[in-house]
Order: C-alpha cells, then structure tokens, then sequence
C-alpha cells in the first residue's frame, strides 16, 4: 500500500511539473496594431510579453501583426486578419524544439520597464548630450567586431545639415573610399575588395559643408578565422529557425547577435528590421533601448 502511495504521489508530482511546464504555450515578442486575445470570455488587448495559453484565441486586426515564440523556442509571424485558436497555431510550429528560448527571457527582459527603470538609476536618470555634432552608433573599440560582412551604419546629426560624407580610411589613415549621401544611415560591405585587405577599418562621418561638423571615429574589424569559426557552428543552431527574412526574425538576431556581444551585427539587424516593417513600434523602440542600454546613445 506504502509502495502504491509512493508511486501516486511521484506520478502526480511529474504530471504538476508537466504541467507548470506548460503554462503557456506562446509568448508575444513583437506586435503592432489593435489585435485582442480572448482568454474565457473577455477580450483584451495583446501586449508585448504576454501569455497565450491552450484555449485562447488571438484576433489580428487589418494591417496588424504579431511576433510569436512558442513555448519549444519555434518563432511563428502572424500577418493575415482574422481570428486564430492558440491551439491551432501551435499545430502550425510543428514537431521539434528550439534554442531560440533562451533568447525570449533576454528580449523581454532587457526591454522590461524593470530594465529601464534599473538603466536610468545605474546612470543617474540624466545624461548630457554628446559634444560632437554628429554621434555615430558605433561601440568602442572592444566591441569593434562584426561576424557579418555587411554592416549598416547610422548617426544622428540634430544640429548638422545633410549631406553627409561617410569616410573609410585603414589604420595609417589613408582614406580607402568615401560615401556621400543625404541620409542618416549607409550600408558597406566588408567583403569588398577595396577594405577585405584592409581590417580593421576607421569610419567616420562628416558634414559636407562643415568639415569641422564631424563625428568620432570608430573601428570596425572582422573576427579572426578562429573566432569565426566558434561563431559559425554556435550561430547554425541559434539561428536555424530565422533563415527567412522577415522583420521578426531580423529582430530575433539582433537580440542573438547582442547577447554575444556583437553589437554591429545587431545594430544592422535592427535596422533591416525597421526597413522590412517600418509601421512596427516593437521595433523602434527595442532598437532605441538597444543604443541606450549599450551606451551608444545619451537621452537628451
């Protein structure tokens, strides 16, 4: 009889951990629009970081969206109107896991009001302005390093008229091309013939009819072959569901390419992001707190 209780009482502790286990099945990492989830009887709106359990059902309005993980790590966009059971999304994931889990807490953390409230008491709540007329969203020289050859570069320049001249020079200061153009933002590819031989490169931006009007300049180097290498077989697992390009999944790197530190490669995700989605707020202002929590942007 002891044995038969025993046994009772382990089997009910694993179908309660199953099931704590199970207390979700998606959660919501990106949405844009007036979409609602049912839960029993009442509609609410979807907020970013909610739960979406068995039973529930989500209502994607017109021109709307949402940014699902589920609760195996599968990444799952939904675009088209209408009303969809929870059930019957998580039919559509499939069979198989996921490592891309572990980067949901990182996301929905790092853009908690928790984190945000934490990021302005560890500085203060205030910053001063950066002195020079153009801040290029670059990161020191430690976090120099991009594992992707193309790299998009953007500044923000309040006080500076464009057009802008974005120059690349090598270490000793020749200059290897300079790129003129009237936006905040250029893109270079690494793997041109004119820098491969030349990593690391300087970049720095400057006003085409100040040249005093200029930014810092920064370094930007390829990883080695060895730490490419690493990367390579680490990024193949992380990424093997995001081989689609879509503004999620775009923004599902940055965040992969941060906790690595690998924060060009981010800012490059997020910025493809922003331009395959533009409408999408999750992503703003996820990229806004991205610059401030790494310290390449200063609140005003």
């Amino acid at each position: 009889m002891k044995k038969l209780n025993y046994l009772t009482v382990f089997g009910f502790l694993l179908i309660f951990n199953f099931s704590f286990a199970q207390e979700y099945t998606f959660r919501v990492l990106a949405n844009k629009g007036a979409n609602e989830v049912k839960s029993g009887d009442t509609w609410q709106p979807v907020k970013t970081g909610a739960q979406l359990k068995k039973g529930d059902e989500i209502k994607i309005s017109e021109n709307a969206s949402v940014g699902l993980v589920h609760v195996t790590g599968k990444p799952l966009e939904v675009k088209q109107a209408g009303s969809y059971k929870i059930d019957d999304l998580a039919a559509k994931v499939g069979a198989g896991s996921s490592v891309l889990n572990k980067y949901t807490d990182f996301i929905l953390s790092s853009n908690s009001p928790e984190a945000k409230k934490n990021r302005l008491v560890a500085t203060g709540g205030v910053h001063r302005g950066s002195t020079e007329d153009i801040k290029l969203f670059l990161p020191e020289s430690q976090f120099g390093q991009v594992y992707d050859p193309v790299v998009i570069l953007n500044w923000e320049a309040s006080k500076v008229n464009p057009p802008y001249i974005l120059s690349v020079k090598n270490m000793f200061g020749d200059v290897l091309s300079e790129i003129e153009t009237p936006e905040k933002t250029v893109q270079i590819d690494l793997g041109d013939p004119k820098y491969s031989k030349e990593i690391p490169i300087l970049v720095e931006v400057r006003s085409k009819a100040d040249s005093k009007s200029t930014s810092a300049q920064r370094l930007i180097a390829r990883l080695t072959s060895d730490r490419y290498s690493e990367m390579k077989k680490q990024l193949d697992v992380d990424m093997s569901d995001l081989k689609e390009e879509t503004a999620f999944n775009e923004y599902l790197k940055a965040s992969i390419f941060e906790e690595k530190k690998l924060l060009i490669d981010a800012i490059t995700c997020y910025e493809k992001a922003m331009k395959l989605d533009p409408q999408n707020p999750t992503y703003k202002e996820s990229y806004e707190e991205f610059l401030l929590r790494n310290k390449l942007k200063s609140l005003k």
